[in-house]
């Protein structure tokens, strides 16, 4: 497919009989303080019906604190849904006014908006365009008209001209700021160069916290890590209203009624920064909000692990509105990939909740917006310790005629690992109406369970009790134990396709960030105290009333805990070299 970059001007020259490049005014220099505006529209992909076109708009003109763009289409193009502006459409003249939070624009500003669209026929750029009234020059375009069966640019079976597996044939990007902590530790040079994901923990986070490193500068820094090929970056989108009502640990800034908050503060902001042009080439993985919608499914009521802040969050729908809406937004954009968290095989690896859990996943799926066609997978163990495969004993097995099931560590769970649990729920979920493409990733970052307490080989057909204890490589003390667990090593080593219907075992929380503190430590990040956090608690029913296993002396979640490090170097499984 060819492409080609028009201007008003450009067009204007080659009449005159101008041939060769095109001649762009308005690009530096003096030539950029006497023209106005400039407008960047590129049809970034396109197919026999539709099309999702990219807009930069460039202020060379004084300050504005609000902006409006005009133009009209010659053909039939209809705009359908857009983001990062208010558009709207009469006949063929087209109107995007700002958003609340980006109607701020300074003399040499940018500003980008996006939008999909229907046509038939041809799919020509508008010639003229206005700012505020001011004709623009336009530095812009798109694919040339592709004919009614070219798909798009990227990935000819996809409409949407994204990969089916954002994945395959890519590098996925290094943080630099978590490579550098990781190389400063005993051993952690091994795997300094590792790719993890980026926590969008709170608003403040998307600008940078404390002089670290915000959004933009973490996809600025992919740009220099892409080099000509394909590169992924993770992010993880994590500040839901009354987030996790299960755990203190992770609670955030956001109260439980501050929907509204979340999406022109959070999740707008986050849209705006994504959707920029020059981060079109870039392939970027977001991980929706960790452990919400499975809490909805079994600590909202009528169970004994109930909470009085799940009830609330299921009663308000904002677990569900924000999601939603997180998926809507930024599904729109053609180079997001989506993957909701789906928890973990001891969480939801039972009948009686992964059959609720695919059903909830489907609502927040279908409604407030959102579409399956936003969701590109799942993700499971996000955080979590539960081994990607077991592979000394089989949910399958007997001991003396008794299924191990019934074993106090199984409990009667369908499933003993991730891999068997991440490809059984993707099952259910293509079943339950999600695209048959749907893939899945397991966060291996901590789940390794290497050292010298890992077994050899399966344990002593004696109980099923005994068999299951001495052949499982999950060493904690309860499955339902997730704060900085004793005895963890580093997974997994991040892996394009590494088996059927999975996409990627990817590390998403980075080794050596604490998922809690164990004792209470005064914060302004909204973080509490949870008790899942201190090695002197006895638990409650949620790990069935069982010691934590959780490592002492830890600081608030996410913060750096060399300790917690140098023992996931040290159990590393496979082992570092």
């Amino acid at each position: 497919m060819s492409y080609t970059r028009t201007s008003l001007l450009a067009a204007m020259a080659l009449v005159a009989g101008t041939t060769g490049t095109a001649l762009l005014v308005g690009q530096a220099g003096a030539a950029t303080s006497a023209v106005p505006c400039t407008v960047d529209y590129k049809v970034q992909s396109q197919w026999d019906t539709g099309f999702t076109a990219a807009v930069t708009l460039t202020n060379n003109a004084a300050a504005k604190s609000s902006w409006t763009v005009k133009w009209s289409y010659a053909g039939n193009q209809k705009v359908t849904n857009g983001w990062n502006g208010k558009i709207t459409q009469n006949g063929a003249d087209v109107t995007v006014a700002n958003e609340g939070y980006n109607g701020n624009l300074a003399s040499g500003g940018s500003v980008s908006f996006g939008f999909n669209g229907a046509y038939s026929g041809t799919n020509s750029v508008p010639a003229t365009f206005t700012l505020d009234g001011v004709t623009c020059n336009v530095d812009g375009g798109g694919p040339t008209d592709p004919g009614p069966t070219d798909p798009g640019p990227t990935d000819p079976g996809t409409p949407s001209g994204k990969a089916n597996n954002p994945y395959t044939g890519a590098k996925v990007y290094v943080n630099p700021e978590w490579s550098a902590k990781a190389a400063a530790e005993p051993g952690g040079s091994k795997i300094a160069n590792q790719p993890t994901a980026v926590w969008l923990d709170r608003i403040a986070a998307i600008n940078g916290v404390k002089g670290g490193m915000g959004l933009r500068a973490h996809l600025d820094e992919a740009l220099k890590q892409k080099g000509s090929g394909e590169l992924v970056v993770q992010v993880v989108i994590y500040d839901l209203p009354g987030r996790d009502c299960a755990a203190l640990a992770s609670n955030g800034e956001l109260g439980p009624n501050d929907i509204d908050k979340y999406k022109s503060q959070y999740i707008d902001p986050i849209v705006s920064i994504l959707s920029e042009s020059k981060y079109a080439g870039l392939r970027i993985a977001t991980v929706i909000e960790p452990d919400s919608l499975p809490n909805l499914v079994t600590n909202a009521g009528g169970t004994p692990t109930t909470t009085d802040a799940c009830v609330t969050m299921k009663g308000n729908g904002n677990y569900e509105k924000g999601v939603s809406y997180a998926l809507d937004k930024l599904g729109a954009i053609p180079n997001v990939y989506n993957y909701i968290d789906a928890a973990h095989h001891g969480w939801l690896g039972w009948d009686s909740n992964l059959g609720p859990a695919v059903q909830q996943f489907h609502k927040v799926a279908t409604t407030n917006g959102a579409s399956v066609k936003d969701v590109a997978g799942f993700i499971v163990n996000t955080a979590n310790y539960s081994p990607t495969k077991e592979p000394h004993y089989k949910v399958t097995d007997t001991v003396g005629g008794q299924t191990i099931r019934q074993s106090k560590w199984v409990d009667w769970n369908q499933y003993v690992d991730e891999q068997s649990f991440a490809q059984a729920m993707r099952d259910k979920l293509v079943a339950a109406g999600f695209d048959s493409g749907l893939g899945m990733l397991i966060d291996t970052s901590r789940n390794g369970w290497g050292g010298s307490a890992r077994p050899s080989g399966p344990g002593p057909q004696t109980t099923v009790d005994g068999y299951v204890d001495g052949s499982r490589i999950d060493r904690r003390i309860h499955a339902g134990n997730w704060c900085n667990q004793s005895g963890a090593g580093i997974g997994e080593r991040p892996t394009a396709a590494p088996a059927a219907g999975i996409d990627a075992y990817v590390w998403v929380k980075p080794p050596g960030e604490s998922d809690g503190n164990s004792a209470p430590i005064p914060n302004d990040e909204g973080k509490g105290f949870d008790r899942m956090c201190d090695p002197t608690y006895g638990g409650n029913p949620r790990n069935g009333n069982n010691p934590t296993g959780s490592l002492p002396n830890s600081p608030l979640a996410g913060q750096w805990f060399s300790a917690q490090f140098q023992q996931l170097v040290r159990n590393a499984y496979p082992p570092l070299s």
